[in-house]
């Protein structure tokens, strides 16, 4: 849809002024902060995920009949199911079973749009955040290097999804493979350490902060949170 690509559009031109503080004002500090920021971006993907994950799905709204789907999923009957059950629930809620139901289903990620992933980041997050740096930039000298850290952490929370996506279909566009050939995006086997335990690695950008994420996830464990019970939606 137009207004779709109208406001993935502006939140581009929004990190590109952001970019602009950076490069106007170059310094050496900017090339360790950019690296923060997506280093923060890449904590916040496994955060979410790992909430997300386990979060229990709402009861009594039927979300197990979708989930256990035993026909076709492309069919108009699961179409109309799945519509209905969805007007029952929160945005949160959706979110949260999206994550569910892709871990039996991942290569359902990768077949969806892009608008469909980050859409909602962006909306709810990303643009707002960008659009404040903006009137930083403009009202007051901000030191480049903060700029570059922000940007960053912009570009890697608003993409994260889409980054999840990309891990679960064969062709990329070519960035994408060069951020891997760098390190800044991780590979599908580093990812599937996750799908084949479901207990760790949760993020998905360049799995930098796998390590935090892993010691918090067992701490939260030990503490009697993260159930496994909330992995699947219950009737």
């Amino acid at each position: 849809m137009i207004w779709q690509r109208l406001v993935l559009a502006v939140f581009l031109l929004s990190v590109g002024v952001n970019l602009w503080g950076a490069v106007r004002d170059p310094q050496l500090w900017a090339i360790p902060a950019a690296l923060a920021g997506w280093y923060v971006a890449d904590l916040l993907s496994g955060l979410i995920h790992m909430m997300m994950d386990y979060r229990p799905c709402p009861p009594g709204k039927g979300l197990d009949q979708l989930f256990f789907y035993p026909g076709k999923r492309g069919s108009p009957e699961y179409q109309a199911l799945f519509r209905e059950k969805m007007q029952g629930i929160n945005a949160f809620e959706r979110i949260s079973y999206d994550f569910k139901n892709h871990h039996p289903r991942p290569d359902a990620l990768g077949r969806r749009s892009v608008w469909r992933l980050i859409g909602s980041t962006v909306i709810a997050g990303a643009l707002p955040l960008s659009l404040a740096g903006n009137v930083a930039v403009w009202l007051w000298p901000v030191p480049g290097w903060i700029m570059a850290g922000y940007a960053a952490l912009l570009l890697g929370g608003g993409f994260a999804q889409y980054f999840h996506g990309t891990l679960h279909r064969r062709e990329n566009p070519w960035v994408i493979r060069a951020l891997r050939r760098a390190g800044l995006l991780m590979t599908p086997a580093a990812h599937q350490v996750h799908h084949d335990t479901l207990k760790r690695d949760f993020a998905t950008n360049c799995g930098w902060s796998n390590p935090v994420v892993n010691r918090l996830f067992l701490a939260l464990r030990a503490r009697g949170r993260l159930a496994d019970a909330g992995l699947e939606p219950r009737s």
